[in-house]
């Protein structure tokens, strides 16, 4: 077995451990597959050809010249993070003596601010959809539950009829590694849902599919990829005069925490809806609304400028 396939090997085993074991996102894992395997090349063509040659030098040589690639500071970081996992998995598998990287600190970046929607243009956006046919009713119930609930755009796409729970007040979600949450689904996005399986999807979607369980679906009777929602939102938003680049599904998320946030709203409580398994990643919002209030203070306060 060449030096290179044993890498390869290497790689794919870490690879798929995150992947089942971890169960870590599907395109993270296929990201830090991608960050190995160059750094396995990089490796190869200075003349080190296993694992166990890998010293702290050959990884910050490396870092550095990631630096000078003109690349984001968010991509070295990921692949700073990629290849300490990866050393510390081939020692945990004692494919290694030692642990090169051990001793460097990991990359610390600060997170941009996440693009979010006025209450005014969010309500606007789901108003104006108003239409009574089987996709009117269906876009509607998909944008009052995106906002309204804070979903990810995968369990939008995978939501089945039975998550809909405790007389319609609730909605079940199975978020990333398969984590169930519970969620108030609330007055307009219950009424839009319930609307939508009426008038909508039972007797036109679904097509006479008794066996489909997925929630939303498309005009051929299918369920929604995440392209389709992202192109649906689109479409809805530039109806409503939002611009293209600011408007996704995870605008709509994101927008759901911060006006909870701004609202009122625990951020412990904001989380678990969320569903994110560390605080760390919800107090972004909290910049968010200080941003706000800095946009306030700097028009309005006589001695802010």
């Amino acid at each position: 077995m060449s030096a290179e396939t044993q890498l390869e090997r290497q790689i794919e085993d870490f690879i798929l451990a995150l992947e089942f074991e971890r169960s870590m996102a599907r395109n993270t894992c296929e990201a830090y597959a991608r960050d190995l395997r160059r750094f396995a090349k990089w490796l190869i063509a200075k003349g080190k050809n296993e694992a166990s040659e890998i010293n702290r030098d050959d990884i910050a040589s490396f870092i550095e010249e990631e630096k000078g690639a003109s690349m984001a500071s968010s991509t070295r970081a990921r692949r700073i993070s990629a290849i300490k996992m990866f050393l510390r998995y081939l020692k945990s598998m004692k494919e290694i003596k030692e642990d090169p990287s051990e001793l460097m600190d990991s990359p610390k970046l600060e997170r941009p601010l996440p693009k979010v929607l006025s209450e005014e243009e969010a309500s606007r956006m789901i108003d104006l959809v108003s239409g009574k046919k089987p996709q009117d009713l269906r876009d509607r119930a998909m944008l009052e539950i995106l906002y309204g609930c804070g979903l990810r755009v995968s369990e939008l796409c995978e939501m089945k009829l039975g998550d809909i729970i405790a007389d319609g007040e609730l909605v079940r979600i199975f978020g990333k590694g398969a984590k169930e949450r519970v969620v108030p689904l609330g007055e307009s996005a219950g009424h839009a849902i319930s609307r939508y399986l009426r008038l909508g999807r039972d007797p036109f979607l679904a097509r006479g599919r008794e066996l489909e369980a997925h929630m939303f679906l498309t005009r051929l009777g299918r369920k929604f990829t995440r392209q389709g929602v992202f192109k649906l939102i689109r479409e809805r938003a530039a109806a409503a005069g939002i611009a293209q680049e600011r408007i996704s599904p995870h605008v709509l998320r994101h927008s759901y925490a911060s006006h909870m946030l701004q609202r009122g709203a625990d951020i412990r409580a904001i989380q678990e809806m969320l569903g994110h398994s560390d605080i760390g990643t919800t107090q972004i919002y909290t910049h968010v609304d200080t941003a706000r209030f800095a946009e306030i203070h700097k028009r309005f306060h006589p001695r802010a400028t």
